[in-house]
């Protein structure tokens, strides 16, 4: 039976057609027939959803169709594998079982048939020669348990006449212990799916397992429900048991209504004492009626009322008769009046109990908590100040951030298969705002000419173009050289479009004039950026003109059409000649949000190559492998725990026997044996100096003698009790000993197999490559990233030239709204604003202004940043743990804040030593911008792109040398070896960590 929502799926009854000629739609697979085309589509739709779950299986994320024929063939295998002689019993043991987890049944089904065998059922018997002979059960014979007379109990056992295979004369006749059956046909996984395809149960609390009606016809099962088991009684019954607890619970404070009547004459009924409450009440001036449905009415009457009260009070206490208390009010005998306006129908009931934790802006804003850190921009979009034309050049727009970012990440997670060192963020930067016409930046141009080489393959390795460009196909080589000519000439001889209309004729469109705005065309004329990049030719302009060539190609899609043509204005303008000399100058001098936007455009085309993919799948093998030897070793971990703890059990027993057995117990007891000597002792030492005394001692001597000889006896067995308490504490050491020295082992093994965990963690955090991980979201839907995270090693490479900094990123950034999370929550409609502001008293825009503080991100284009472990623990202060999303960013931020706080200080105390690099500088350079070169180039070159040296031999701006001329690499400061950063599991993991 298919189940959806883990219910048996309910079918449609057939619908009333009253003309056999109506068109009817069936779904065969159902049953189901519909008039209406629509109703079955939607049908159609609901079965085709994978909500279904295969009942014998228990696969879920199944359509209808897939399901049932899963079931069926679920079905048809365990008809085949089952037993038939195990059904019947098993049926009739599961019929009516009330417990409510299928796994248990199996459980307690399995345990009582796994050595239980019925006739029919193929066995193994073991005989007594040591044969296995292999048999039909004939027969069994059940023996219950005896009682002897001595009071032992033989167990119940069962004697198996087993027919044999190939011996039609012999009969086997076994116990339970020579009797046994193959272990695939009786499975706990057999047995649940058995159950599943043949019982059935109500989704009720407390109902039965019960045989389907023809799987209990076939095995003569009785399919009557007991009442007690039956849903209507179960309810009626709760109904009972609830109202007799009602009752019982109001019958102790009042009296039913009928007491009133009769005058208080049953001597049944007693008067119990008022409770607090009601004297509390009656203090105030006020009457409770009580009533059966055990609502109070509160009466507050007027001092006129109280008044009246208190003269009726007076006349029933000077009257002869005794007053009768009444049931339904009490009166108050001497209560000052007051006057309450207050008249309510139900008690005053407490607030529902809020469950933690919710939906942040559902919680009421805190307004004595203080507002969120402030937030520091790396743009420059609100500076005022004037500056020169180069300096507006180093400018970074807002919507540049996150195009900064995004290819910063993706070059120092995939830096392996570019061949890249890896660098900070902040090098990233100023290698992005350089801008020299004399001097080149070895990182800026080892990050484009990596990346080029990514796009089209080399000579020598068949020069294969690597992704897929607009208007080229695999023979490109061609095709690059036509179009690259035919655009050439485009002024002269402008290409003619022919559109056909309905009509069969033709028309030409002329393109207007003035339309070119670039000459990135005839910088291809000659030698075309594809061969340029297939030689890898870079030196002099190379791989600008490689870039220029790269975006004229992609302006022929309209995905890239406005910015390639943006960018192509810049890097080619029609005022200067088309040459790699112009292709240098102008890239030098473009703007850093122009450049970001060409790198970004590069890297986008490097994530669709067949390189970042194979690196993307040889990680997530990789992670595998790591979270299978992590398993083993949080296996070996629990092992060694469970005996740790074993270990610290047997040295408590041994503590209380040590204490109780210590020298000074011993010493005690010599004490007490010495202290009787001298006793016995003292009238000796008094007869042996009066001598008239002579007498007396020899009356005694003979007392003195069994004395002395019991006292001998007494110290011969505590000298025997003290050498077997100094053997015992003497063996109690030496266990003691060895239990310390195997506590130490095992807690060393325990402290191995977590380091080996935490490298495996970082293993696996290395080698999560595919996307970037966000620590969470804040309440107003602020993303944070640490963009360490995943991906590469919190510092970086360890051989990088730039290793020495110890971080990669340093910051924590805070990524305003997307657009569909900002107009669902925060920029809501009037009437939900309004809404939210009668429930909080402002609206959601005004308490994000309010919580924030001065500095916030609006949208998903804004990003802000904290660079210090102030301003980190402030923010994690600022979070409320009782909202959803703030809990889970909490939790990351607590799970990574040392390493936070570590790359933070790293990266303060690398940008420190840069200021005092530069104010050694500012001592000899007086003007303002050949101090910010300089000092931007001291900082660069430091980095060198080590690995490239080491892998190719050369840096990727170089040509390739010749492999018949073997020349030697040159001295590199780091080390050489040749390094993988996911390649090697064990060793290089074991960096840069803060645990």
């Amino acid at each position: 039976m298919v189940l959806f929502k883990r219910k048996p799926v309910q079918y449609l009854s057939p619908p009333k057609v009253e003309n056999d000629e109506t068109e009817v739609w069936e779904i065969k697979q159902t049953g189901e027939i519909f008039i209406d085309y629509n109703s079955y589509l939607a049908r159609m739709d609901f079965y085709k959803q994978r909500r279904f779950i295969c009942q014998i299986t228990g696969h879920s994320g199944l359509s209808y169709f897939e399901a049932l024929k899963s079931e069926l063939a679920g079905a048809q295998v365990v008809e085949e594998a089952f037993p038939e002689a195990l059904k019947g019993p098993i049926l009739r043991r599961v019929q009516l079982q009330t417990i409510s987890r299928i796994d248990t049944l199996v459980d307690l089904i399995y345990e009582e048939f796994r050595a239980d065998y019925y006739p029919g059922e193929a066995v193994t018997v073991h005989v007594m020669t040591g044969e296995k002979l292999t048999g039909i059960v004939r027969d069994k014979s059940s023996f219950g348990a005896k009682i002897l007379p001595d009071g032992t109990k033989n167990p119940s056992f069962s004697r198996y006449f087993v027919s044999l295979d190939g011996r039609l004369d012999e009969e086997a006749v076994v116990d339970d212990t020579h009797i046994s059956r193959d272990r695939k046909i009786f499975t706990k996984q057999v047995l649940r799916s058995f159950i599943r395809k043949t019982v059935i149960r109500e989704a009720w609390n407390g109902a039965p397992w019960l045989v389907r009606n023809d799987v209990a016809k076939q095995y003569h099962i009785d399919v009557r429900v007991p009442p007690h088991l039956r849903y209507e009684n179960k309810s009626t019954e709760k109904k009972s048991k609830s109202n007799n607890s009602k009752n019982s619970s109001g019958k102790s404070g009042t009296l039913d209504n009928n007491t009133e009547n009769s005058g208080l004459t049953d001597p049944i009924i007693k008067l119990k004492p008022k409770a607090k409450c009601q004297k509390l009440n009656q203090q105030n001036g006020c009457l409770i009626p009580k009533s059966k449905n055990k609502t109070k009415t509160l009466v507050c009457r007027t001092s006129k009322e109280s008044q009246q009260s208190l003269n009726s009070v007076r006349k029933i206490s000077t009257s002869s008769s005794p007053p009768q208390e009444s049931q339904n009010t009490e009166i108050a005998p001497t209560a000052a009046p007051r006057d309450l306006n207050i008249s309510t129908s139900h008690p005053n009931l407490a607030p529902p109990v809020v469950k933690y934790p919710i939906e942040d802006l559902c919680l009421s804003p805190r307004l004595d908590r203080p507002t969120r850190p402030p937030l520091k921009f790396l743009t420059d979009d609100y500076s005022t100040s004037e500056t020169s034309s180069k300096e507006k050049n180093k400018k970074i727009l807002t919507e540049s951030v996150g195009l900064l970012l995004e290819t910063w990440v993706f070059l120092n997670i995939y830096c392996e298969i570019l061949i890249l060192d890896s660098f900070t963020f902040d090098d990233f930067l100023e290698a992005m705002k350089f801008s020299s016409l004399d001097k080149e930046c070895q990182l800026l141009t080892e990050i484009h000419c990596a990346a080029l080489k990514m796009l089209v393959a080399s000579d020598i390795e068949g020069g294969d173009i690597l992704v897929p460009l607009p208007g080229m196909g695999k023979d490109e080589g061609e095709s690059a050289d036509e179009s690259i000519s035919t655009s050439t000439n485009v002024e002269s001889e402008p290409e003619l479009k022919v559109r056909s209309t309905r009509r069969t004729y033709q028309k030409i469109d002329i393109p207007p004039e003035g339309k070119i705005s670039h000459r990135a065309a005839e910088m291809q004329i000659g030698f075309n950026w594809i061969d340029r990049l297939r030689k890898r030719d870079f030196k002099y302009g190379g791989w600008q003109i490689v870039v220029i060539g790269l975006l004229y190609q992609l302006s022929k899609s309209p995905r890239h059409a406005d910015v390639c043509e943006t960018l192509l204005k810049q890097l080619a303008p029609l005022e200067r000649d088309p040459t790699p000399e112009t292709a240098r100058r102008q890239y030098a001098l473009l703007n850093v949000n122009h450049r970001v936007q060409v790198l970004e455009i590069i890297c986008t085309f490097l994530a669709n190559t067949k390189a970042a993919r194979a690196y993307m799948e040889e990680c997530s093998e990789q992670m595998t492998c790591f979270r299978k030897e992590k398993i083993q070793w949080q296996r070996d971990r629990k092992q060694y725990l469970e005996e740790l703890r074993m270990l610290f059990d047997e040295r408590k027993l041994l503590s209380p026997l040590d204490s109780s057995l210590s020298p000074s117990g011993i010493n005690t007891i010599s004490v007490i044996v010495e202290s009787k000597e001298n006793v016995g002792s003292i009238p000796d030492e008094i007869a042996d100096t009066e001598d008239e005394s002579k007498e007396v001692r020899s009356l005694r001597s003979g007392q003195d003698q069994i004395m002395q000889r019991k006292r001998n006896r007494e110290a011969q067995r505590e000298k025997k009790k003290k050498v077997e308490l100094e053997a015992i504490l003497s063996n109690n050491a030496k266990k003691s000993a060895k239990l310390a020295k195997d506590i130490q082992k095992k807690q060393e093994l325990i402290t191995k197999c977590e380091n080996e965990i935490a490298t495996l963690d970082n293993d696996l955090r290395e080698a999560d490559c595919p996307r970037v991980r966000i620590l969470g979201k804040d309440r107003f839907y602020n993303r944070y990233y640490w963009f360490e995270r995943n991906g590469m090693p919190y510092g970086g490479l360890p051989t990088s030239s730039t290793a020495h900094a110890k971080y990669a990123n340093g910051r924590l950034w805070v990524q305003g709204p997307d657009e569909i999370e900002r107009e669902g929550f925060i920029d809501l409609g009037p009437e939900l604003q309004g809404n939210y502001k009668d429930k909080y008293g402002m609206t959601v825009p005004e308490r994000k202004n309010l919580e924030e503080g001065p500095t916030s991100v609006y949208n998903a284009h804004q990003w802000g940043y904290y660079e210090d472990a102030d301003s980190l623990n402030s923010l994690i202060t600022w979070l409320d743990t009782r909202g959803i999303n703030e809990l889970k960013l909490h939790k990351e931020l607590k799970l990574y804040h040392d390493q936070i706080s570590y790359n933070m200080k790293r990266r303060s105390e690398y940008l420190q030593l840069d200021k005092s690099e530069r104010s050694d500088t500012n001592r000899i350079m007086t003007r303002r911008m050949e101090h910010s070169s300089e000092s931007s180039a001291n900082r660069l070159s430091a980095w060198k792109n080590n690995i490239a040296y080491t892998e190719i031999g050369h840096l990727h701006s170089d040509e390739p040398r010749s492999r018949n001329l073997k020349k030697s690499a040159p001295n590199i400061t780091t080390s050489s070896t040749n390094y993988s950063i996911k390649n090697e599991i064990k060793g290089k993991n074991k960096r840069n960590i803060v645990r």
